[in-house]
Order: C-alpha cells, then sequence, then structure tokens
C-alpha cells in the first residue's frame, strides 16, 4: 500500500495491538487446571474466601491504575509486590505478608503475559501494510514490563523499529519522543499517523508532535468529554486502519487534483 505523503504508522501496544486489559482479567479470575489464577490461588491454598479474594484483587487493579514508579527509587518487580501486600493487609489485615504478596504477583504476571497474543487478523494487517509504509511500534512504561510484553506477544517481526517510553527521556505525549521515532525511520512528523486507544497520551502526543493524523481506537465508541483532545479519525477496531489509510490517500489524490486545476486556471 503505497499513500502520498503518508510514510510511516506509529502503533500503540497496549489495547491497541494487544488486549492488556483482558490478559489482566483472565489473570485474575480464570480458574484452573493451570495455571492456577490469583482467586483460585487464594481460596485453594490461603483459605481465603472468594469476596476477600476477590477484594484483594481489586484493590490491586486500583493500585496499578494509580501507579506512579521511579526507577531511580524501587524497581518495578518491588513496586508491584507491594501492591499485592498492601491490598492483602487492607482486606484481611494483620501482619504484612511479603511472600504471599510475592507469588500472587508472579502469579498474576506469569499468567497475564501468556495471554498476551497478537492476534493473527492483526498480524495479517500490519505484514499488509508493511509492504508499502514503515511500522513502528510507540508504548509507553516501564522498560521492563514493556519489553516483556513484546516478547510475550512476538511482534517484533512487525516492526522496523520498537520504542519503548521508559527507555527515553520522555514518554507521549511529549513531543520529543514522536520526533525521535521520526529520526529512527528517517521520515517528517508530516508524513507519520500515530495509533492508538488513549486521548491523552497517543492522540495529544501525535498533535503536539505534528504528525499528519492522529487515528484514536474507541472500542466502546464512547462520546469523548469535552476538553479531550480531538483525533482526526476514530475506529472501533484496529483492522478498520487500512480503510482510514485509503480515505486519507483518497482525500490527499483530490487535494492534489483540484490543486493542479487550480494551477492549471492561472
Amino acid at each position: 500500500m503505497g499513500l502520498h505523503g503518508v510514510k510511516a504508522v506509529f502503533f500503540d501496544l497496549d489495547n491497541t495491538l494487544v488486549d492488556t486489559a483482558a490478559a489482566g482479567r483472565r489473570a485474575i479470575e480464570e480458574r484452573p487446571p493451570p495455571p492456577l489464577q490469583v482467586v483460585s490461588a487464594l481460596q485453594s491454598k490461603h483459605r481465603y474466601g472468594e469476596g476477600e479474594a476477590r477484594a484483594v484483587c481489586d484493590k490491586v487493579q486500583a493500585k496499578l491504575l494509580k501507579e506512579c514508579h521511579d526507577p531511580a527509587k524501587m524497581c518495578i518487580t518491588d513496586l508491584r509486590i507491594s501492591h499485592w501486600e498492601e491490598a492483602i493487609q487492607e482486606t484481611i489485615g494483620g501482619e504484612a505478608n511479603r511472600d504471599l504478596a510475592a507469588e500472587c504477583y508472579y502469579l498474576w504476571k506469569t499468567t497475564r503475559l501468556q495471554h498476551l497474543t497478537l492476534a493473527e487478523d492483526t498480524r495479517a494487517m500490519l505484514t499488509e501494510l508493511r509492504k508499502g509504509l514503515r511500522l513502528l511500534l510507540l508504548t509507553n512504561g516501564e522498560r521492563q514490563t514493556q519489553r516483556e510484553k513484546i516478547e510475550a506477544c512476538a511482534c517484533q517481526p512487525y516492526f522496523d523499529a520498537i520504542v519503548v517510553g521508559g527507555e527515553q527521556k520522555e514518554e507521549k505525549p511529549a513531543p520529543s519522543i514522536f520526533h525521535y521515532c521520526c529520526d529512527l525511520l528517517g521520515v517528517q512528523p508530516a508524513e507519520c499517523v500515530m495509533v492508538g486507544d488513549s486521548l491523552d497520551t497517543d492522540i495529544q502526543g501525535g498533535l503536539n508532535a505534528g504528525l499528519k493524523a492522529t487515528v484514536w481506537l474507541n472500542k466502546a465508541m464512547t462520546a469523548p468529554v469535552d476538553t479531550a483532545p480531538v483525533p482526526h479519525y476514530i475506529i472501533s477496531s484496529v483492522l478498520d486502519l487500512p480503510a482510514v489509510l485509503q480515505k486519507m490517500e483518497h482525500n490527499t489524490n483530490a487535494k492534489l487534483e483540484t490543486d493542479h486545476m487550480a494551477s492549471s486556471d492561472e
């Protein structure tokens, strides 16, 4: 697919190319046989009631959503074990149980990674797009965590470059990381499209960096709040992207034709 004006597409990872949220839920909720997920482990091995086990997991999920990680102060593993330790103590009370917290964390992490997959139709789309465009994976997050996800879903062969925010001076939505990506691929911001599920990081970042277009993946097709950044395009599935790129090409061709006619008239 050759496109006038578009030379590269940047893709977000979590909840754009892979369903990280669903993988996390499955790590908590699925029943054995193996792997033994967290709720089941707390019930069967540690005699927690189902309500207690689920309360612990819900508290951890809430802590993950509010997580602020400074790698200079603590490694991501210690921080996330602490989430489980605090959640267990908040739910059950008594002495802190670091060993149980570590067991829960590693079980959750291992199971989540097992469920992180790049769907076959997504692989096919990326393969087709890469015939005419340069593709780059741009993901925010702590270096170790994101690299483990990338390896788990085996997405490396589909991209010309992979950039992890935790390895850079700034993450999305800072313009600097987008410009770094452009330099890696040898393209200009006005030749690039950003695709992602986050208005605050993916879309705002693409706008900040002056990219040609931003494409918001809005699976629920919910209306953004009035103060949210406005994407150029909205899709409900990442598989809708090729149609958007074709629409962009059509619009560019139409503008080129109009400009040519105008210059001829002069």
